[in-house]
C-alpha cells in the first residue's frame, strides 16, 4: 500500500469497471514534465512505503531541474519482466540456483518466485540452416527442436514451477514483436489498480515498446531477476532529450530510412544514459509501427528509452491487435484523466531539443559494422569502395591500383577498388564468379523491421515486380525470410505476395531473430570455401538493428542495415559494387535492363495492400492460445518440483558456482593487488565482442570442452543456446573472431599473453584467454581489463559480464561505457573504474604488460562511494580513477558480490 502523502489515491470510472490510480496532479510541477517523467512519477506515488521511496523522491520528480545534471536517486518498480530465450534461461537458471542457496542457508525456497508478471517467448534458437525451399521452415524447426530439447525442458519446469512465469513457446514470433502485439497493455490492470504498464526486458531492444507508450528498457540477466523478485531498479531522474518531429516523410523512402537518420543524429549528439521523447505536430503522421520501428532502435543511438506518448495512433494500433474494448477505453480515459494524452500544441520542458523534418529523409543504409554509420543509398556504391579496404589484404590493395578486370558476369569492378574474382562450381556444376563486395547473406529479418507491415508488404511488392519482370537473385546469395510473428505470413497470404518472395528465395525460414543475432546459418558450403580460400570481404545486407563484426556470420566481414525492399533489390544486384540507384538490376524477358525505380511500390500501392490484407482477426486468431506451443512442445517431458533436478551430464543446463561459500552476510571489500591485465582493447569493444555469441568452433576452448563431453560437432550449436551451461560460456567470453586483443598483437579472437608462463619479463607465450585466466585463478592472481571508449556498448548481454567475472577479472578501466554493460559489470561484483578526464591507456604509456593495485575501494565499507581510487603499476605509472558506481544502490550489490548476493540476503532478512 502506498503511504500516499500527496492525497493522491482516487478512482477512475471506464464504463462499469472502477480502478483506483494515482493522480499525477497532486504533485506540483507535474503538469509540465515530459510523458516519460509522468510515468516515473505515478510510479512512485503508487509504491512510496516511506523508505526506499519517499515523499521527497516524490517531489524530486515533480521539481525535476531540466538543465541539471542526473544526480537524484529514485527506485522505479517496474510493472513486468520480459525476456527471450537466448537471456532468460540464464535467469531461470539462476533462480534455480537460488532456491537451493535459500534452502542451504535455511530459507524457505518458495520465497524465490516472480513477484511481477515475467514472459520469456523464445525466439533466439531458430537458425536459418536451410533456405530457399518450400519447406525450409519446418526443416528449421526440427532442427531447433532437436538441438535445443534440453533447455526447453527446463523453461517447461520454470513455467510450472514459477508462479507469475509464463513461456511463449517456439515458432510463434521475436519477442519484442509479440510484446507490441499482443503482450503489452499500456495502462495495466491488478488488484483493482491502473497505472502505466512499465517493462525492463533482458533485451536491449526491449524499447520497441516505447513505441505504444510504453517505458521500458533493457537490462542485464541478472537485474531483471532482481525485477521479477520485487526489486526496484536504482536510477537516477534522467535528462530528457526532446525530438520535435514535423512534415512527412517524402515518396520512395521507409520506417527504416527515418530510423537510420534518427540513429545518426542522436548517436552525433550524444543521448547515452537519457531518455529521448518525441513530440510536435510529426507525431501524428508517424504510424505506430514506425513508432516500434525507432524505439527499437534505441540502443543503437545510446538512449535508455525512446518514447511517443499515447494518442489516437496508439488506440488504433491496440484495437487492430486484439485489445479489448475495455482496455482501449481504459487507455484512452487514464491518458486524459493524467495528462499524458499526446497534444501537438503543447511543449513540455526538456533538458535537450532536436528537430527533424520528416520531409528531408533520403533512402539509406548503415555499415560497414555500426548501425549509427547511416550511407546515404545514392552514396552507398563509392562508400563501399572507400570502407572495402579496411577488411582486404596488402596484396589486395596492391591490385587495386592497377588496371581493372575486364567486363564479365562478376559483380561490376571499379578502378582503385579492390578485387579478385573467384570461380564457384555449385553443386549442380554450374560455375559463377564472386567478388569483393558480394552479397553472401540477404535477410529480411529482425523485430525491428518484420513489425513494420509497411515495409514488409514493400518488399514483397518489390519481389513481385522482380519476378513479374524475371528477374532472379544471384546464386551465391544466402535469402531468408524470418518474420517477427505469425501475422505477417497471414497477410502475405491473403494479398497472394507469398509465392514471389518464394520465387526469388526469400521462403519462411522461421519465426525468430536469426541473421540479426548471428544465427544467419551456414553459406552454401562452396560459397564458403570460396569466400575463405580467397579471403574475400563478402557482405550482408540484412534488414536488423546490429551489424556488428563477426556477429552475422563467420564468413562475412561485412554487415549492411538496410529496409526489407532494399534487400530484396541488393540480392538481385548481388553486390555492393553495383549503384542500385543508378545501375541495373538486372535484364528483363525482352533484353531490357531493369533498374530499382521500375519495380519499386508507389505508397499507394503498399497503403492499399496493407489496408485490404491486414485485419483485427489475424492477430486476434495468432494469439488466441499463445502460451500452448505445437505438438512438439506439448510433447515435452517436463520435470517437476520446487527445485530442479541438475543433469550431471547435461551440456545445455548446469548449476552454476555464485553462491558457492556465500555466507548470509557479506564480507568486506577489499583493494586490489598485483593484478595481471587479461585484456587491452581499443574504442568501440561491444558485448558482442566480450559475450559468447554465435557458433562454436571445435577448435576453442568450449569446442575441446563439448568435445570431451562427447558432443559431436554437428551438434554444437550455437553459444546463445548454451547460455544455461556455465561451463561453455566462461570459455566463449572475449572469444569472438573479430576481437583485437592489444598485448597479443598479431591475434584476433580470444587470445592474450599468459604471464604466469614467462620464463623472462615480457617474453609471456600467447594463449587462449580462458586458459590463461585459470592460471591466473589457481596462482591467485586477480585480472583487470583496460578499454577504451564506449565499452559494452550493444545489447544487454549478461554473460558479457557473468563472463567477466568468472574469469576472475575484478576491475575494468576503460575511457568510457554503455550504461547497461556498466551496470552489469555491478551485478556481478566487478568494479568499473574510468580513466581521469582526457586520459586513456595510450596517454598514460600502459601496454598492458604491467602488474596494477588499485586501492582505496575499502571506503565502500564506510557506506558510501569513494569519488576515485588510486592506480598504481609496477612501472612507476600512477593516476586517479573515476569510480563509475553511480548510485548508492549499485553500491549495496557491489558491497554484496553482485546484485544476485544482494537479493537473496535481502530474502533471508525478511
Amino acid at each position: 500500500m502506498s503511504a500516499n502523502s500527496f492525497d493522491a489515491r482516487s478512482t477512475l470510472d471506464v464504463g462499469n469497471e472502477s480502478y483506483e490510480i494515482f493522480r499525477l496532479d497532486k504533485v506540483e510541477g507535474s503538469a509540465r514534465l515530459p510523458y516519460s517523467l509522468k510515468v516515473l512519477l505515478e510510479n512512485l506515488l503508487r509504491t512510496e512505503d516511506g523508505a526506499n521511496i519517499t515523499a521527497d523522491h516524490i517531489r524530486a520528480v515533480g521539481d525535476w531541474d531540466p538543465a541539471a545534471q542526473p544526480s537524484q536517486e529514485i527506485q522505479f518498480t517496474p510493472a513486468r519482466v520480459i525476456m527471450q530465450d537466448f537471456t532468460g534461461v540464464p535467469c531461470v537458471v539462476d533462480l534455480a540456483t537460488m532456491r537451493e542457496a535459500v534452502k542451504e542457508l535455511g530459507g524457505d525456497p518458495s520465497r524465490i518466485n516472480p513477484l511481477a508478471p515475467a514472459e520469456l517467448v523464445i525466439d533466439h534458437s531458430v537458425i536459418a540452416d536451410k533456405f530457399g525451399t518450400a519447406n525450409a521452415f519446418s526443416q528449421n524447426v526440427d532442427l531447433e527442436y532437436g538441438r535445443n530439447k534440453e533447455r526447453y525442458q527446463f523453461l517447461r519446469w520454470g513455467q510450472t514451477a514459477f508462479d507469475e512465469f509464463k513461456v511463449v513457446p517456439p515458432g510463434t514470433g521475436i519477442v519484442h514483436q509479440v510484446n507490441i502485439e499482443h503482450l503489452a497493455r499500456t495502462v495495466m490492470v491488478r488488484g483493482g489498480q491502473a497505472y502505466p504498464d512499465t517493462l525492463v526486458g533482458t533485451d536491449s531492444h526491449t524499447t520497441m515498446v516505447n513505441g505504444l507508450g510504453v517505458l521500458g528498457w533493457g537490462v542485464g540477466g541478472i537485474e531483471a531477476e532482481a525485477a521479477m523478485l520485487g526489486q526496484p531498479v536504482s536510477m537516477l531522474i534522467p535528462r530528457v532529450v526532446g525530438f520535435k518531429l514535423t512534415g512527412e516523410l517524402p515518396t520512395g523512402t521507409t520506417a527504416t530510412d527515418l530510423v537510420l537518420t534518427i540513429t545518426e543524429m542522436l548517436r552525433n549528439h550524444g543521448v547515452v544514459g537519457k531518455f529521448v521523447e518525441f513530440y510536435g505536430a510529426g507525431v501524428a503522421s508517424v504510424p505506430l509501427a514506425n513508432r516500434a520501428t525507432i524505439g527499437n532502435m534505441s540502443p543503437e543511438f545510446g538512449s535508455t528509452a525512446a518514447i511517443f506518448p499515447i494518442d489516437g495512433e496508439t488506440i488504433n494500433y491496440l484495437r487492430l491487435t486484439g485489445r479489448d474494448a475495455q482496455q482501449l477505453a481504459l487507455v484512452e480515459a487514464y491518458a486524459k484523466a493524467q495528462g499524458m494524452w499526446h497534444d501537438a500544441a503543447r511543449e513540455p520542458e526538456y533538458s535537450e531539443y532536436l528537430e527533424l523534418d520528416l520531409a528531408t529523409v533520403v533512402p539509406s543504409i548503415a555499415g560497414p559494422k555500426r548501425p549509427q554509420d547511416r550511407i546515404a543509398l545514392s552514396e552507398a556504391k563509392p562508400r563501399f569502395g572507400e570502407d572495402v579496404r579496411a577488411f582486404v589484404s596488402e596484396a589486395d590493395l596492391d591490385e587495386a591500383g592497377k588496371e581493372s578486370f575486364p567486363a564479365s558476369d562478376s559483380p561490376a569492378v571499379s578502378d582503385g577498388v579492390p578485387t579478385k574474382p573467384t570461380l564457384v562450381t555449385d553443386e549442380a556444376g554450374a560455375t559463377y564468379e564472386i567478388d569483393h563486395g558480394a552479397v553472401a547473406v540477404a535477410a529480411i529479418t529482425s523485430c525491428t523491421n518484420t513489425s513494420n507491415p509497411y515495409v514488409m508488404v514493400g518488399a514483397a511488392l518489390v519481389a513481385k515486380k522482380a519476378v513479374e519482370k524475371g528477374l532472379t537473385r544471384k546464386p551465391w546469395v544466402k535469402t531468408t525470410l524470418a518474420p517477427g510473428s505469425q501475422v505477417v505470413m497471414d497477410y502475405y497470404d491473403r494479398a497472394g505476395l507469398t509465392p514471389y518472395l518464394d520465387k526469388l528465395g526469400f521462403n519462411l525460414v522461421g519465426y525468430g531473430c536469426t541473421t540479426c543475432i548471428g544465427n544467419s546459418g551456414p553459406l552454401p558450403e562452396e560459397v564458403s570455401r570460396a569466400v575463405n580460400d580467397a579471403d574475400l570481404a563478402v557482405t550482408s545486407v540484412l534488414s536488423g538493428n546490429r551489424n556488428f563484426e563477426g556477429r552475422i556470420n563467420p564468413d562475412v566481414k561485412m554487415n549492411y542495415l538496410a529496409s526489407p525492399p532494399l534487400v530484396v533489390a541488393y540480392a538481385i544486384a548481388g553486390s555492393m559494387k553495383v549503384d542500385i540507384t543508378r545501375e541495373a538490376l538486372g535484364i528483363d524477358q525482352n533484353g531490357d535492363p531493369v533498374y530499382l525505380k521500375d519495380i519499386w511500390p508507389s505508397e499507394r500501392e503498399v497503403e492499399e495492400v496493407v489496408a485490404g490484407a491486414i485485419g483485427q482477426e489475424m492477430f486476434t486468431s495468432s494469439y488466441s492460445d499463445v502460451f500452448a506451443g505445437d505438438d512438439q512442445w506439448r510433447a515435452l517431458a517436463v520435470p517437476t518440483g520446487d527445485t530442479f533436478e541438475w543433469d550431471p551430464n547435461s551440456t545445455y543446463v548446469r548449476k552454476p558456482p555464485y553462491f558457492e561459500g556465500m555466507g548470509a552476510e557479506p564480507e568486506p571489500v577489499e583493494d586490489i593487488s598485483g593484478a595481471r591485465v587479461l585484456a587491452k582493447l581499443g574504442d568501440s569493444v561491444t558485448t558482442d565482442h566480450i559475450s559468447p555469441a554465435g557458433a562454436i568452433k571445435a577448435d576453442t576452448p568450449a569446442g575441446q570442452y563439448l568435445t570431451e563431453h562427447g558432443v559431436q560437432r554437428r551438434d554444437f550449436n550455437s553459444y546463445g543456446s548454451r547460455r544455461g551451461n556455465h561451463e561453455v560460456m566462461i570459455r566463449g567470453t572475449f572469444a569472438n573472431i573479430r576481437l583485437r586483443n592489444q598485448i597479443a598483437p598479431g591475434t584476433e579472437g580470444g587470445y592474450t599473453r599468459d604471464f604466469t608462463r614467462a620464463e623472462n619479463a615480457g617474453e609471456a607465450p600467447v594463449s587462449f584467454i580462458y586458459d590463461a585466466s585459470r592460471n591466473y585463478i589457481e596462482q591467485g592472481i586477480p585480472l583487470v581489463v583496460l578499454a577504451g571508449k564506449e565499452y559494452g556498448s550493444g545489447s544487454s548481454r549478461d554473460w558479457a559480464a557473468k563472463g567477466t567475472a568468472l574469469l576472475g577479472v575484478r576491475a575494468v578501466i576503460a575511457e568510457s561505457y554503455e550504461r547497461i554493460h556498466r551496470s552489469n559489470l555491478i551485478g556481478m561484483g566487478v568494479l568499473p573504474l574510468q580513466y581521469p578526464e582526457g586520459g586513456s591507456a595510450q596517454t598514460l604509456g600502459l601496454t598492458g604488460e604491467e602488474t596494477f593495485s588499485i586501492s582505496g575501494v575499502t571506503a565502500l565499507n564506510d557506506g558510501g562511494v569513494p569519488g576515485t581510487v588510486k592506480v598504481t603499476t609496477d612501472t612507476g605509472v600512477e593516476f586517479d580513477a573515476v569510480v563509475r558506481i553511480d548510485t548508492p544502490g549499485e553500491a549495496d550489490y557491489y558491497r554484496n558480490g553482485g546484485i544476485m548476493q544482494y537479493v537473496l540476503r535481502s530474502l533471508l532478512r525478511k
